[in-house]
């Protein structure tokens, strides 16, 4: 029995999104049996929901590998000002959508490499610079929403946001092709690589040749243009724009990466786990709508989850740490 404890401990560690998935199971079979809301339509809804929230917690997760507390907190001002962009550009016209797409992906290049010129060369911590970016692309919203024509969404792209193929959604299909290449890009290249080499240890990355600063720029800029494509998709799936639309992707974006078992302290990424991550979240959300909960006191909820995971994975951190000292002492 304590041989397939410790076998499969060294298992979920090295496959930290386990959890997620436990958590996906146990919260869906009690949802399954103390309400009739739950079916398989509204299993679909959460997949939808959650693909969302998979591809802006993507590119939060290079982010948080990058390390030293590294977290993208303009993901939610991006996705507000692309939806505003890509209406007043495209226009509700299949025929305007190539260049709603260039201004779009345009603004989450140009934020991203604002945000890592703040971070890598001005040197100011991420989570300053990324939320006075923040604040200044919302002043940018509210211009946007004063400029607005209308609502007119563009064909094509509401039936990439709304629409199934085969009865599978195609947000979903999107969001998992995604999560698929994240995962070589994490796992399988030289670049995931180095991103996780920056993460564990950012000087001994730079002695061994890594040139850290363009590691820790590109997982920015890569944060920026995900949360600018899927402000376009979202602001389709909802057929317009609002103010503080990406608002509550903020909080859970960063719940996510936490919850897929992403190391908060950088160095290790895992997108299967963002993806599983995300799902779970989405199902906490749909529970507490179910129980009734007001918003406010959602918000509180998924505050003490995350914290209570950051606390968790610190404190393995720190016992794996007290763990290895004792070892080299006895050595």
């Amino acid at each position: 029995m304590n041989a397939w404890h410790a076998a499969f401990l060294d298992w979920s560690g090295r496959n930290r999104w386990v959890w997620s998935a436990i958590g996906i199971l146990i919260l869906w079979a009690v949802l399954s049996l103390v309400t009739s809301q739950v079916s398989l339509s509204s299993l679909s809804g959460v997949a939808v929901s959650a693909s969302f929230l998979t591809l802006i917690a993507l590119g939060q997760t290079a982010v948080v590998t990058t390390g030293r507390g590294n977290v993208d907190l303009s993901i939610a001002s991006v996705m507000t000002l692309s939806a505003y962009c890509a209406l007043i550009v495209v226009g509700g016209q299949d025929g305007r959508l190539p260049f709603g797409l260039a201004a779009t992906l345009g603004l989450g290049l140009a934020v991203g490499g604002i945000n890592a010129a703040l971070v890598v060369i001005a040197r100011i911590p991420a989570i300053i610079a990324t939320l006075a970016t923040g604040y200044v692309l919302a002043t940018a919203t509210l211009l946007a929403n004063r400029a607005i024509p209308g609502f007119a969404i563009a064909p094509t792209l509401r039936s990439v946001a709304t629409e199934r193929v085969g009865g599978m959604p195609i947000m979903v299909m999107l969001a998992v092709v995604t999560v698929g290449l994240a995962t070589i890009l994490f796992n399988r290249t030289a670049y995931g690589r180095t991103l996780s080499a920056v993460g564990q240890n950012l000087r001994a990355a730079r002695l061994s040749g890594v040139r850290t600063g363009r590691v820790v720029a590109s997982a920015f800029v890569a944060s920026s243009v995900l949360a600018a494509f899927t402000g376009l998709l979202l602001g389709a799936y909802v057929g317009g724009a609002f103010l503080e639309m990406g608002q509550p992707y903020l909080l859970q974006s960063l719940g996510a990466v936490v919850l897929g078992g992403t190391l908060i302290f950088g160095g290790s990424a895992t997108a299967l786990g963002t993806m599983l991550g995300s799902v779970l979240l989405i199902l906490i959300v749909t529970t507490m709508q179910i129980a009734g909960l007001p918003p406010g006191t959602q918000d509180m909820v998924q505050g003490v989850v995350i914290i209570a995971v950051l606390a968790m994975a610190g404190g393995s951190v720190i016992r794996r740490r007290s763990r290895a000292r004792l070892a080299g002492g006895r050595a």
